[in-house]
C-alpha cells in the first residue's frame, strides 16, 4: 500500500519546546526496542523532554470532536534502525502526557505507547513558552524564555540531530517492535536564553531518571513546527 494511502493521523505540531539532557547509554539500554540501537550525536546520547501543541488533529482525515487541539509533553530518546535503503533515524517514547483520556487510550491501544491523561495547560508569548500539568495533585512544568527569532537548522548541529528523526519505535507486549513514519518539513528553530523543568521526576517518570532530569539541560531550543503526518505502524 502506498504511504500516501496509509496516513493515520494528520495534525499541526507547533511551539515544540525541547529540553535535552546528555545521559549514559546504560540508562537507556534496557528501554531499546528490538531491532533498533541507540543513536548518538558526536558520541553523545540524549534524553529529551518535549512539550508542544497538537492542533487541528484528524484521524483518517476526520476531525475528532473535543480532541482536535491539546497539549502534549513527552519524554523520549533517540534510535536508529538499518533498513534496505539505509539508516532510519527515530525516537522511542518513555512517557507521554496529554489532557484527553480518549487520546491516551487510542495511543496505548494502537501503538502500546505509555500515555497518561493529566490536567494540562500552556502559556505562549512572543518570547517565552510554558507547558504545565498536574500529576497526583502536584503541578509540574517546563519553560523556556528569551526566545530568539526563528532561523534555519544548522547542518550537523545538535538541534538538527534532535529534530530530524522521522520514525517512531515502540516496544510491544509480545517483545516485537512497532515502527511508524512521521513526516514533516525541516523545521525552523529558536534559541532560548533559559530553560527549566520543574516536576516530581521520581513519581512522574521513575527514580532512575531523577539524576538525569534534575540537572540543568545541556541545551534547549524551540522548533517552530508545521503540518505533520503520522503513518500506520507495522511490526518489525
Amino acid at each position: 500500500m502506498p504511504e500516501s494511502d496509509s496516513a493515520f493521523l494528520r495534525a499541526q505540531w507547533k511551539h515544540l519546546a525541547m529540553l535535552n539532557y546528555e545521559v549514559s547509554p546504560s540508562l537507556l539500554s534496557p528501554l531499546i526496542p528490538s531491532g533498533t540501537e541507540l543513536d548518538s550525536w558526536n558520541g553523545k546520547q540524549y534524553l529529551s523532554v518535549v512539550g508542544f501543541l497538537f492542533l487541528n488533529t484528524r484521524i483518517y482525515g476526520i476531525p475528532v470532536p473535543f480532541h482536535r487541539n491539546f497539549e502534549e509533553v513527552n519524554l523520549r530518546f533517540y534510535l536508529r534502525r538499518k533498513s534496505d535503503e539505509g539508516w532510519r533515524k527515530g525516537v522511542a517514547f518513555i512517557k507521554e502526557l496529554v489532557p484527553n483520556p480518549a487520546t491516551a487510550f487510542l495511543a496505548r491501544f494502537l501503538y502500546n505507547e505509555n500515555y497518561a491523561a493529566l490536567g494540562m495547560n500552556h502559556d505562549i508569548t512572543a518570547e517565552s513558552i510554558r507547558y504545565s500539568w498536574n500529576h497526583s495533585g502536584v503541578e509540574g512544568h517546563l519553560a523556556l524564555s528569551g526566545l530568539s527569532n526563528p532561523k534555519p537548522l544548522e547542518v550537523g548541529s545538535r538541534e538538527e540531530f534532535i529534530s530530524e528523526h522521522y520514525w517512531g519505535y515502540s516496544r510491544q507486549k509480545d517483545g516485537t517492535t512497532m515502527e511508524y513514519k512521521v513526516e514533516h518539513p525541516r523545521w525552523m528553530v529558536r534559541n532560548a536564553v533559559s530553560a527549566s523543568l520543574e516536576c516530581d521526576v521520581a513519581n512522574l517518570y521513575g527514580k532512575k531518571f531523577v539524576d538525569a532530569l534534575n540537572k540543568k539541560p545541556e541545551f534547549s531550543f524551540v522548533a517552530v513546527g508545521s503540518e505533520v503526518t503520522i503513518y500506520k505502524g507495522k511490526r518489525i
